[in-house]
């Protein structure tokens, strides 16, 4: 494992029990930025480094049961806090390094990522493991509850031009994965970037 991956799993294995109840008012958030996706009934869907699985129980919901929910991260001790909330029932939870997802090409039509672009060792390079594991016009939606001003407002620091987030910066990064980026919200509330794969 790299030096950056222990780094991301210690800071996350730290704030794994308490995480849910730090941002206990997230979930409208969630359910909202799902529901852009537009997923339908039957749909097999990704969560992308899912940490205590969030996202899961919408991502469930717009899929129904027939459709397929793989939550998948690196910190065993997120997937526990996963477990412990419930959020299994709402599909398989994976322990997986994003980068190199144990996942057939293709396998899906849609990945949520919650807060995990500036969590990337290799931004390119996963981005495009991601694009692997969506089928041709699949869609990405890179989400955060919380927008990149107000993000660093709350971790005291300022927004830097380099920001991954920015969308001067993410735009070409997702282009260079083979994604084409569709829609870039970025308010206090919210910051949600939607792409769809290029073939």
């Amino acid at each position: 494992m790299s030096a950056d991956h222990t780094h991301v799993q210690e800071f996350f294995t730290a704030r794994a029990s308490d995480w849910d109840s730090r941002f206990p008012d997230d979930g409208p958030a969630y359910a909202a930025a799902v529901a852009e996706l537009g997923l339908r009934e039957g749909d097999r869907v990704l969560d992308a480094g899912c940490g205590t699985g969030r996202a899961m129980t919408p991502l469930r919901a717009a899929v129904g049961a027939s459709g397929i929910v793989v939550g998948a991260d690196l910190t065993p001790a997120m997937l526990q806090a996963a477990v412990r909330a419930g959020r299994d029932g709402d599909g398989h939870l994976l322990l997986a390094d994003v980068g190199a997802l144990p996942l057939r090409s293709g396998a899906f039509d849609a990945v949520f990522a919650a807060g995990l672009v500036a969590h990337l060792p290799q931004p390119s390079e996963n981005l495009r493991e991601l694009r692997r594991v969506v089928r041709p016009g699949g869609l990405l939606a890179l989400f955060h509850p919380i927008g990149r001003a107000a993000l660093a407002a709350r971790q005291g620091r300022q927004i830097t031009p380099d920001d991954l987030r920015a969308e001067p910066n993410l735009r070409p990064l997702l282009a260079a994965s083979g994604w084409h980026m569709t829609s870039y919200v970025d308010e206090d509330a919210r910051f949600l970037a939607l792409a769809v794969r290029q073939d």
